[in-house]
């Protein structure tokens, strides 16, 4: 009888919620599963799953009777995913593994797969990798991962470009895969509007930020533009959103010193169903960003259609195309020309909306899956 393939993924950050890599396992996994054989070297041979978790996602969720739930309760960078999960990956004796992260055991050596969706601390360390052994061991475990790996995907052409350049990997062992917005975003209807808006106190017209607050996200610079924009639209708003983070008080002190404090709303982690509002109720969603391995924000926002301003930086130019208006990501006042340009322009809203509404016609979760299944094939041949 002829022997099935046997295709692991570490899953250990699956989310079925907005968050970027928990929601790449919850799409890329729901369309793999459905997968029962596969055609290699031209035999057709059955596919034998297994899915590694920790807790609680792997109480969470249930997955078809063909594929295998393994607990491994191992933390991204802790000792528990060099041992234990090393020993969890050789007991299953899996044919390819797929990393969906570069976090994996230094001494696995078995075929596999990984997903570099950034290289984001090679840039931008920030605050929290201020340590000589956090900066040790991001470059052990992200330089073991690609040297290692039988194939790389890429989540866009830039992120490959800076694998390239930064660890000196040839372009022909890595794949860029676009990944896609959530099936679940969607545009919104004024009672939706209006819910939101009463809810988180907010005037007509306002700007959006949806993420983190990290270094990178370049928030002071998008404060300082705000107010500059302001001076010609007074009754404008900006909306924050995401977890203030002590090591980046320089959001906050930034509203508080421009006099902000009225203007600015940080309304903090919000459920899935606000941020969709919220999306569709903002004016413009701005994505200041400084450095990005895909940038999926101004992807959502133009599901909901809300007109998009972003950096001409990076993955953004790539991800967004002509959909977009382009700003300086470095310069408050370049960013604060761009977004007033739109601003004072409902006939410029309508046409970024309607281009964007064309634009996201390029990103499927199907393609993706498809395209990741072609690259487990041929690293399986």
């Amino acid at each position: 009888m002829t022997k099935s393939f046997r295709i692991g993924i570490d899953a250990r950050m699956f989310s079925d919620a907005f968050t970027g890599i928990g929601r790449y396992n919850f799409e890329l996994t729901k369309r793999l599963f459905e997968q029962q054989e596969l055609v290699v070297s031209g035999e057709q041979r059955a596919v034998e799953w297994v899915i590694f978790l920790n807790d609680p996602q792997f109480e969470q969720f249930d997955f078809p009777p063909h594929v295998k739930k393994v607990r491994v309760n191992a933390g991204h960078y802790s000792l528990a995913e060099q041992w234990k999960f090393l020993k969890i990956l050789y007991k299953e004796k899996c044919d390819l593994v797929h990393f969906t992260h570069f976090n994996l055991p230094l001494l696995y050596r078995k075929p596999f797969v990984v997903t570099i969706h950034d290289t984001t601390i090679s840039f931008y360390p920030g605050k929290k990798m201020n340590t000589w052994y956090r900066k040790l061991g991001y470059q052990l475990v992200i330089r073991n991962a690609v040297k290692s790996a039988r194939h790389i995907i890429t989540v866009s052409k830039n992120t490959k470009s800076d694998v390239v350049r930064l660890f000196g990997i040839a372009k022909a062992k890595m794949t860029p895969i676009h990944i896609a917005p959530s099936p679940e975003f969607a545009p919104v209807d004024p009672a939706e509007r209006a819910r939101v808006q009463t809810k988180f106190e907010l005037p007509e017209q306002f700007l959006l930020y949806t993420g983190n607050w990290r270094e990178h996200k370049n928030l002071p610079r998008l404060i300082r533009a705000f107010a500059m924009v302001r001076e010609t639209h007074p009754e404008l708003g900006l909306v924050i959103t995401g977890k203030p983070d002590p090591y980046y008080p320089e959001v906050l002190q930034t509203i508080e010193k421009l006099a902000l404090t009225e203007a600015v709303k940080t309304v903090g982690l919000v459920d899935f169903n606000d941020l969709k509002a919220l999306f569709g109720a903002a004016t413009l969603y701005v994505f200041p960003t400084l450095y990005e391995g895909f940038g999926l924000p101004p992807l959502e926002a133009m599901v909901c259609e809300t007109p998009v301003v972003a950096s001409r930086i990076a993955s953004v130019p790539e991800v967004c195309g002509e959909a977009v208006e382009y700003f300086d990501p470095k310069s408050p006042k370049d960013m604060a020309r761009v977004m007033d340009q739109v601003l004072g322009s409902e006939a410029h809203q309508q046409g970024l909306v309607t281009a964007g509404k064309e634009r996201i016609k390029d990103f499927s979760w199907d393609r993706c899956a498809d395209d990741t299944l072609s690259v487990y094939l041929s690293a399986l041949s």
